[in-house]
């Protein structure tokens, strides 16, 4: 009896799906995975709204994801032009750097230090200089940057110049602004103008 039931279900399983299927099941799946995986500007852009305001960015930027990445709420943006990338990273209560880090005598120790609570194991950073202090705007509010040039493993490139920062939200909360390209391609003024249009 057990058995026969087995059979039954099984049998009205099947036609489920193969009816599912006839009236464009397939489709609507392929669908809800392809707009998950490749989600449209609009849901970019309202998932970014969680870690603030990028309603001003300008065309010369694509906000390429918006999404948990390391275990961080993060926002990934791309100067389309020069291929510089942007990273404005929400730690949440796990903080990363401070402004207090940055402005620190031993403030490459500090990176250093941050770069190994960001537990991504598909790159390393060697040979981490800060080569400048600077401020800039980002969230409304004038934010100290250090600029940087690294050595960078098990990436296509391996020399990066950059920027780090650290900005405080209209709420107190902490958020992590890298910006880096290539060392001889890295330009000040792309991170100025896109930071700059964060609030």
């Amino acid at each position: 009896m057990g058995c026969l039931k087995n059979i039954l279900r099984a049998i009205i399983l099947t036609l489920a799906v193969v009816g599912f299927m006839a009236l464009g099941g397939k489709e609507l799946i392929s669908g809800l995975i392809y707009n998950y995986f490749n989600p449209s500007k609009e849901t970019v852009l309202e998932r970014a709204q969680k870690v603030g305001d990028f309603s001003k960015i300008n065309e010369e930027f694509e906000i390429e994801k918006a999404a948990g990445i390391m275990g961080y709420n993060a926002v990934v943006a791309e100067h389309k032009a020069s291929g510089q990338k942007m990273f404005v990273v929400d730690a949440g209560n796990k903080e990363i750097l401070t402004v207090e880090d940055l402005k620190s005598d031993n403030v490459e120790e500090k990176l250093y230090n941050a770069i190994s609570k960001i537990k991504y194991q598909a790159v390393s950073v060697d040979d981490l200089k800060v080569t400048k202090h600077g401020t800039m705007n980002s969230y409304g509010k004038e934010v100290p940057y250090v600029k940087f040039e690294a050595h960078v493993k098990k990436l296509p490139i391996g020399d990066v110049g950059g920027i780090i920062s650290v900005a405080e939200t209209k709420d107190g909360e902490s958020r992590l602004l890298i910006s880096a390209n290539e060392k001889k391609k890295y330009s000040q003024l792309i991170s100025d103008e896109f930071f700059g249009k964060i609030k």
